[in-house]
């Protein structure tokens, strides 16, 4: 750490591992046993509780606090961690909890942006380059692919899977599973489209989108149960990474997938 980077205000237990380039404001608290790595800026009033992992070149912006202990009565004092990937912008009043005996760990991938007043629950799996506006709310054990965006004011139920590039509408209340490459929205909340815009903003060629379209119209629009939907998307539609990502996801889900608005 630079120590020119340092307030005089700050308490940094001589036990934290504090990396290069390092910089820390004033009144801010880092407690023992935390890792923080080079190139990442800590503002003021920010509190790095026990068990943080914070990746290079991150920023942990005023008033957020990351690695608390977790709001869960099955939690009895065991060591967990809260880790963050690097790259990735924790906004103010931010709020991350480490994990639970239940996976050890609280998971917050690279490149991700977490905005203001947000909440990132005990043993959450987040992915990378996920973005979590304003006021989002993620309980306990939620699971969260690459690349989905999460509007703002949203609440996330415990346990609940949200799949890669997927984008939720501001104000969800999301207790069934998101699968891969959807817009979400309504109330309740319901399969919208496919995230053509998103997907190709990502990379994604017109030849995938419309090869993902087509999955999902036999999913939701051939009046078939999820069962026989799935059996018609393997028998007829060609076998690509996609398919395979959101047939799996489909199958693997236990609280149940979005349905067809209405």
């Amino acid at each position: 750490m630079n120590l020119n980077e340092q307030y005089p205000m700050t308490c940094i237990h001589p036990g934290a591992q504090i990396g290069q380039d390092v910089k820390i404001g004033p009144f801010v608290t880092i407690d023992d046993n935390v890792v923080i790595g080079d190139g990442t800026i800590i503002d003021s009033n920010a509190t790095i509780h026990w068990g943080a992992r914070i990746g290079k070149n991150c920023h942990i912006h005023s008033g957020a606090a990351v690695s608390g202990i977790p709001q869960d009565l099955k939690f009895k004092g065991e060591e967990s961690l809260a880790i963050i990937g690097d790259g990735t912008s924790i906004r103010e009043f931010v709020t991350v909890h480490r994990g639970t005996a239940s996976k050890g760990k609280t998971v917050i991938g690279s490149n991700c942006l977490i905005m203001a007043y947000s909440h990132v629950a005990h043993d959450c799996e987040l992915a990378d380059h996920v973005i979590m506006s304003n006021s989002v709310q993620l309980a306990g054990e939620v699971v969260v692919g690459d690349w989905a965006v999460i509007g703002g004011g949203t609440l996330v139920h415990q346990f609940t899977h949200i799949g890669q590039h997927s984008m939720l509408q501001g104000g969800s209340l999301v207790n069934k599973d998101i699968p891969p490459y959807v817009m979400a929205g309504r109330l309740p909340i319901s399969y919208e489209g496919v995230n053509s815009v998103g997907l190709h903003r990502r990379g994604f060629s017109r030849e995938s989108i419309n090869h993902i379209q087509e999955i999902y119209r036999t999913l939701y629009l051939s009046q078939l149960n999820i069962t026989d939907a799935l059996a018609k998307i393997e028998d007829e539609i060609p076998d690509t990474p996609e398919r395979r990502i959101i047939v799996d996801f489909v199958r693997a889900s236990k609280r149940g997938v979005i349905r067809l608005g209405i």
